[in-house]
């Protein structure tokens, strides 16, 4: 099954952006050649540029606390384990002050690296990162991969206090909603939502062998969903058949 995400808020959109970014870096440092370190550095400005937003970090730890909060709301339920409470309320703990003791914005400390900040400036200019444009760049990426590799890790270590708290947060959410299965009549689907929830999240399923896509829409009162069939030359068309999927709200 395809797993579609729609966000319903401007900070649940940010929060998808930057896991995306981080599960990139995750994929690209392991491996060995240049090329693919080149695209870790530029993913690693994208999360700088994409963690500059002001009020980021003040935002993920407000939300830490509602939810430590609200699961301290559990306690004493029978039908809750303490021990599971207990660990999940730990990882926000850990979460909370790894990034609590954060200093400043995400990545602030690599702004200081003169040599980072030189490619950062050329790395969106097509072709900019040459070797006569830049040499100490082209002469790092000559650099065996283990070097390449420290090195990476050492920069990066700067931005991991956030894909903490992202990835616990990311994941409660996605938690808190029971998917179910929807037909969606000549290829639309709506929905109403409930009166006084909050969706945050919108989850779709779809088998790829239908070979169809979702075009989602949606606000605090309604969700819409298109199917669509890419045509040979790649363009969405409307499909115009029933199609079933799973559908969850967060």
């Amino acid at each position: 099954m395809t797993l579609y995400e729609y966000p319903f808020n401007e900070s649940i959109r940010t929060m998808l952006r930057l896991e995306h970014l981080f599960d990139r870096l995750a994929q690209l440092m392991p491996r060995e050649a240049a090329v693919d370190h080149h695209f870790a550095i530029a993913t690693m400005f994208e999360i700088i540029d994409v963690a500059s937003r002001a009020d980021l970090k003040s935002d993920l730890l407000k939300e830490l606390e509602r939810q430590k909060a609200q699961l301290n709301g559990f306690r004493g339920n029978p039908s809750i384990s303490e021990r599971v409470l207990d660990d999940v309320i730990g990882r926000i703990d850990h979460a909370f002050n790894g990034l609590n003791q954060l200093p400043g914005k995400a990545g602030q400390a690599l702004t200081t690296n003169e040599w980072l900040m030189s490619i950062r400036s050329r790395i969106s200019i097509p072709g900019g990162t040459c070797e006569f444009d830049l040499p100490a760049y082209y002469a790092w990426q000559q650099l065996p991969a283990a070097r390449r590799q420290a090195d990476l890790q050492q920069w990066i270590a700067t931005l991991m206090p956030l894909a903490e708290p992202l990835k616990l947060l990311l994941s409660l959410l996605r938690d808190s909603g029971m998917p179910h299965k929807v037909m969606a009549q000549q290829g639309q689907y709506q929905q109403s939502l409930p009166a006084g929830r909050t969706f945050q999240l919108l989850r779709v399923r779809l088998d790829p062998q239908l070979g169809i896509i979702p075009e989602i829409s949606g606000h605090r009162l309604m969700v819409s969903i298109r199917l669509m069939r890419q045509d040979a030359e790649g363009r969405l068309r409307p499909a115009i058949e029933d199609a079933g999927f799973e559908l969850a709200l967060c």
